[in-house]
């Protein structure tokens, strides 16, 4: 059994483009979605799974994790990206917000970093965002903050095992032939997985320069 790749928030841009990313060496996918969808990629599974729901999302780790042993890389992709001006969100939509862009990412990780430091490897990697706060984006603002400080928690915890805790902020709307070409975007988490040790970051920013292949 060939351990692989995890990736929670399965969608037609990061998501995709970061599955077929590590697909293309050779590594099993297994993506984690509200549908289960495979987004058509041969070769790929598909769990259904909400991640503010943690019992589901636990419940679908443990089943891809059947499949392809501990993962080598988990990625967070999850997110609810709205605009929403202070106070415009209800104390409500704030926390479902807060559940998908921050509690879920650090579910997950509870869920799967200890198996991984148990082994002494592995990466975590969370899609970032917001490099700065907008008014404009109350809930995302605070959630990709959240998101910055948990992955330096998680790498103070985890790191000192084996395990990489990195995140890729991206700075801009993601969309095809653009500057934030997902495809572009998903070289900076191959690139974080296989970062040796001694040169681990714990974000890299996609500003929309692009990356070189």
């Amino acid at each position: 059994m060939m351990p692989g790749a995890v990736i929670i928030g399965a969608g037609p841009g990061i998501g995709r483009s970061v599955a077929r990313r590590f697909a293309r060496e050779g590594m099993p996918v297994a993506l984690l979605s509200r549908t289960g969808t495979t987004l058509d990629l041969d070769g790929v599974l598909g769990f259904e799974a909400d991640v503010a729901d943690e019992a589901r999302l636990r419940a679908a780790l443990d089943a891809a994790t059947a499949e392809l042993g501990v993962p080598d890389a988990v990625v967070y992709n999850a997110a609810v990206i709205r605009p929403d001006t202070p106070g415009e969100a209800n104390a409500r939509e704030q926390l479902d917000a807060w559940a998908v862009n921050v509690v879920g990412a650090l579910a997950a990780a509870s869920h799967v970093l200890p198996a991984m430091a148990r082994r002494g490897a592995g990466s975590f990697l969370v899609t970032g965002g917001m490099p700065e706060p907008k008014a404009a984006y109350v809930s995302l603002s605070l959630g990709k903050a959240g998101v910055r400080t948990l992955v330096e928690l998680l790498d103070q915890e985890y790191g000192p095992s084996g395990v990489h805790v990195a995140s890729v902020t991206v700075a801009g709307p993601v969309a095809p032939g653009t500057d934030f070409d997902p495809d572009d975007i998903a070289e900076h988490y191959w690139r974080l997985h296989t970062q040796p040790p001694d040169r681990w970051e714990r974000e890299a920013l996609h500003a929309g320069e692009g990356v070189r292949r």
